[in-house]
């Protein structure tokens, strides 16, 4: 066993090598494992297999190993020989004893070396348990949910896959007589042939070139040699490739040195003409290369369809991982995916005004393109779903629209400003979504306006959608049209140039294929922008009409290799998005898409290659370029934005060092709460508060309606009973039409006075003046909206009719409190009408002696009639309250006299004053008289030549007037007050919720420089918080 070598000796390493290799022969210590070849040299005591094991390598192994035997001596003597004669049989059986403990030694040692050789070799082994939480908790718990075995079942076999490639050996032939063709200077018919380049250019099938295919093994089983012999011949096929490429140059290269110097003579020669076998064979030739050239490309498509079934089913399977670990199969937070982050820094930036030069300059894909040039449709296609209301020639989009695609278990979409999701897999949502996009747009657009610069945020999310942010503007036009507004055209340039002017914006320029070229647009903008091509990617729609219009396909050729546009771009595209029908599906698109390039010419013919159709291989480029153009330029964009905050938070020190930094939002609500609190105030007014303002209010109201349309028409009457039937018929019309309204806006007046007059008392308790116009504004719609209930009128009436009806005094004390309010009120009307009197006549002697005054000649005139008009009321005390059309002659014949023309309007006037003054002196002189008669009013005033009944009508106002200021006081402490908190509430709510009302309202440097704090920080924290997950995702 010791000797068998290092071979035997080594079954550590002969256990690690596959037993599917069939290994017959010995390994070569370079091509095991590191880990193998460290026990090898353990347990090996020589790598070279010519020279015998050391004996000291051996005894490694086990303790039990055997001394060599030495000769026995040589003993003379007979007796030393038949002792040795008679113990044979003994010699002979611990012999075979001995050989038993040999091989039970070897075996227990040989057990015991290899426990002890697998422990060493385990205890090398990292120990994997420590990095366990690398791996996320739901692929632990996916043989839970899912059944792999099932999975493994239904994916197809080796040998199914085999059968669905070509069939190599009669390409191999096929190529062979190609080599032929090569080898006898055909090569001018075969320039066709650089078509199979298409092969070696499409991403699914990198995994068959040669550098990717493995040696063969003599061990290999039978199906496996079948497919590696197919790998070797296409790795044969990208050798002849690369034989064709050369021969055409080469051929290239003799024509062009052995070209025959043209003739002198300017007459053509005949061409010779070539010999029927020579075009009957070049004709078999070129049919048996558009033959190959076609099985190269349905192997192709046949490789494409495998790899699409095969992401399908990569797509449904992470659906079902997106799906679980969206249920919470694990319990942790779920974090914003890296685009999302992404997208938030965009929405914030979008709002952000900069004062301090930081643009907006990160990277997102802008759409840009002429009118109907099919932007939209390319949008949808990387979107997968038809979001975007459609119209026939007319312009759609009329805002600029940002989405944000990203990754997502369930297709759905949602605004930036909205909890709603729009199920895309539905109908009925996709139908909502796009009326909602529409209704957003116009409303937008402000009037006399067509296209808006107000962007609409939109988010999709969807399994195998494409990571990144795009813009879709308005379409480019170059004509305004009826029903537009006259500067649309220019609008339009701007904001796609706003857009377009961004450093790292990448320009996904949209042609349309089914017009021509020479009438696009956007080119030449697109070409102002970005000359270089650096951020540009073009696109060719519509390739389908173009390939069946164009009578030379050439030249969409030319426009995909760029050569027809002065633009450069970083890559060139050509799409297909449709038939045109909006009511085609996604699916549909793509299906039609795919069958239009299978049978296109432009691809069989290589004037496309196959990287470059598609909306697919589109959305992944753009997603590339997007991402890289991210990494490159987010950290300066954090940079910039660090040091406009420095800067601001500078300016904040230096001008408001002992303020907080509130934004308006803040500074709303600390207004809210200081407004609320002096509503709150309202209700610790008093009782008796209420009560007499409401009451001097009311009596102010409707003073002059009492003495001038109740109480004087009541005075001229001749008897008691007249007076009061005159008083009781004015009271009642007065309540039924007029008293209640006014008691209402007396109130409703005084509630607003109130209301105001705490708002100005908390002003001067050390408030914020920035507050003085939201504040005001409050106050004013509060009033505005504050409505008194309409039940309480009705009500009114009746308590005031009732507090008229009563006549009843019943003691002293009330009766003299009748006779103070009438004379309070005669002695005011007296003296107001004193004040008027004085006014109309002008200043008497000594205001002109003294202030040195003097009459206007108006007011000399009615000094004049005024003093005739008092010699008559000497005459006739008793004189009504009008005068006879007679005495109004007699006194402008007695102005006349005296040179004073007049006229009788004035007159009349002058004596409507005069009157007045005159009753009112009568009237408080019987006041006076009537203090003493409350006796004769307990006896109805029987026998008495003295009646006050005027007394009992004051004392009547003045009881209607303490009711209902009680009754409106109820009115206000238990309802009036708290509908107006409500009101304030709502008002400050709706306030809260209108970002326009609020700039209107709080303004201010100071608000502005805290506003743009906050904004320059949020996207500070929220830039280093994208970076961190873009470098964790690195």
């Amino acid at each position: 066993m010791l000797r068998a070598g290092s071979v035997v000796t080594c079954i550590a390493c002969r256990n690690l090598l596959p037993s599917r290799m069939g290994v017959k022969f010995r390994v070569p210590l370079q091509k095991l494992h590191p880990l193998s070849r460290a026990i090898h040299h353990r347990y090996t005591a020589n790598n070279n297999p010519q020279r015998p094991p050391h004996c000291s390598a051996a005894r490694h192994y086990t303790s039990l190993s055997r001394l060599p035997m030495r000769p026995p001596k040589s003993r003379s003597g007979g007796h030393g020989y038949q002792q040795h004669r008679s113990f044979w049989v003994a010699r002979l059986a611990a012999r075979l004893l001995k050989l038993r403990y040999i091989l039970l030694g070897s075996a227990v040692g040989g057990g015991y070396t290899a426990k002890k050789t697998y422990d060493e070799w385990k205890d090398m082994l990292p120990d994997m348990s420590q990095y366990t939480w690398i791996v996320p908790d739901f692929v632990w718990e996916l043989s839970e949910n899912i059944d792999l075995d099932k999975l493994a079942s239904a994916l197809p076999e080796l040998e199914d896959i085999a059968k669905l490639l070509p069939d190599m050996e009669k390409i191999g032939e096929n190529f062979t007589f190609l080599k032929s063709l090569l080898s006898s200077g055909l090569g001018s018919e075969v320039n066709g042939a650089s078509g199979l380049r298409l092969l070696l250019e499409t991403t699914g099938e990198s995994t068959l070139r040669a550098t990717d295919i493995p040696p063969t093994s003599a061990a290999m089983s039978d199906s496996n040699e079948k497919q590696f012999k197919k790998q070797g011949l296409l790795s044969e096929l990208i050798l002849i490739q690369q034989q064709i490429q050369q021969h055409e140059e080469e051929m290239r290269q003799a024509a062009a040195n052995n070209a025959p110097p043209p003739p002198r003579d300017p007459s053509p020669s005949p061409a010779p003409n070539p010999s029927p076998s020579q075009s009957k064979r070049k004709s078999s030739d070129k049919e048996k290369v558009d033959q190959l050239q076609e099985e190269l490309l349905r192997t192709q498509l046949k490789y494409q369809r495998m790899l699409e079934r095969l992401e399908k089913e990569n797509k449904e399977l992470r659906k079902v991982v997106l799906q679980k670990d969206d249920k919470g199969i694990h319990q942790r937070k779920v974090k914003k995916s890296l685009i999302d982050l992404y997208s938030e820094v965009l929405d914030i930036l979008s709002d952000y005004d900069s004062n301090y030069n930081t643009q907006d300059h990160l990277p997102r894909v802008v759409v840009v393109g002429d009118q109907s040039a099919g932007k939209t449709s390319v949008l949808e296609m990387i979107a997968q779903a038809r979001i975007f209301p459609r119209g026939s020639g007319e312009m759609m989009t009329r805002s600029p629209v940002k989405v944000t695609l990203s990754e997502g278990p369930h297709h759905v979409a949602m605004f930036k400003d909205s909890t709603r999701e729009f199920d895309l897999g539905k109908e009925a949502d996709l139908a909502a979504l796009r009326h909602e996009i529409e209704l957003r747009m116009r409303k937008s657009v402000k009037e006399g306006q067509t296209v808006s610069p107000e962007t609409i945020s939109l988010s999709v999310k969807g399994p195998g959608i494409q990571r990144m942010v795009l813009v879709d503007l308005p379409g480019v036009i170059s004509t305004v049209t009826t029903g537009m507004a006259a500067d649309t055209k220019e609008t339009i340039f701007s904001i796609s140039k706003a857009y377009m002017q961004n450093p790292n914006a990448i320009i996904l320029c949209i042609q349309d294929g089914s017009v021509d070229a020479e009438r696009s647009i956007v080119t030449d903008l697109v070409s102002q922008m970005d000359p270089q091509g650096k951020r540009t990617i073009f696109v060719l729609t519509k390739v389908d009409l173009a390939e069946k219009n164009l009578a030379s396909p050439s030249r969409i050729q030319q426009i995909v290799e760029g050569k027809l546009f002065p633009m450069k771009a970083l890559g060139y595209f050509a799409v297909v998005t449709g038939k045109g029908s909006s009511n085609e599906s996604i699916d549909s698109i793509k299906d039609y898409e795919e069958d239009f390039f299978q049978s296109s010419r432009l691809l069989r013919d290589g004037m496309l290659k196959a990287h470059q159709v598609t909306t697919k291989n589109l959305s992944l480029a753009v997603s590339d370029c997007f991402w890289k153009m991210v990494r490159e330029s987010v950290e300066q964009q954090a940079d910039a934005f660090k040091a406009s905050r420095f800067n601001l938070e500078t300016e904040w020190k230096n001008n408001y060092p002992r303020l907080r930094e509130l934004d308006r939002n803040e500074l709303f609500e600390k207004a809210k709460n200081e407004i609320l609190d002096e509503v709150i105030s309202l209700s610790q007014v008093t009782p008796k508060h209420w009560e007499s303002i409401l009451q001097k209010k009311l009596w102010e109201r409707v003073s002059t309606h009492v003495i001038e349309n109740i109480y004087l028409p009541a005075a001229q009457t001749t008897n008691s009973g007249t007076f009061n039937t005159t008083v009781d018929i004015k009271l009642k019309q007065w309540t039924d039409k007029q008293l209640p309204h006014k008691a209402l806006e007396v109130a409703w007046e005084t509630l607003q006075e109130e209301f105001a007059r705490f708002m100005a008392e908390y002003k001067e308790k050390d408030q914020d003046d920035i507050f003085e116009k939201l504040k005001e504004a409050v106050k004013d719609e509060s009033i505005k909206r504050h409505k008194w209930n309409e039940r309480a009128m009705d009500s009114l009436r009746v308590i005031q009719h009732n507090a008229l009806e009563d006549r009843s005094i019943t003691d002293k004390s009330q009766w003299d409190a009748a006779i103070q309010f009438m004379e309070e009120t005669l002695q005011s009307r007296l003296k107001d009408t004193d004040s008027v009197i004085a006014d109309m006549v002008g200043p008497d002697w000594k205001q002109r002696w003294l202030s040195w005054k003097n009459r206007t000649p108006e007011q000399h005139i009615r000094n004049e009639t005024k003093n005739e008009l008092e010699r008559l009321l000497k005459l006739h005390e008793d004189h009504t309250a009008y005068l006879a059309n007679d005495e109004v002659t007699t006194v402008r014949k007695n102005l006349e006299a005296r040179g004073v023309e007049v006229d009788p309007v004035l007159i009349k006037d002058t004596w409507h004053q005069l009157y007045r003054r005159h009753f009112l002196q009568k009237a408080l002189l019987h006041c006076n008289l009537c203090r003493r008669g409350f006796y004769y009013y307990q006896r109805h005033f029987v026998d008495s030549e003295l009646e006050c009944n005027d007394v009992v009508l004051f004392w009547r106002i003045q009881r209607m007037l303490a009711i209902t200021a009680n009754t409106l006081r109820q009115q206000l402490t238990n309802k009036e007050v708290r509908r107006l908190e409500k009101n304030v509430k709502e008002v400050l709510e709706d306030f809260g919720e209108d970002t326009e009302k609020k700039v209107q309202l709080i303004t201010g440097r100071r608000v502005q420089l805290a506003e743009d704090l906050k904004k320059v920080r949020e996207i500070q924290e929220k830039l280093e918080a994208f970076i961190e997950a873009l470098h964790k995702e690195k």
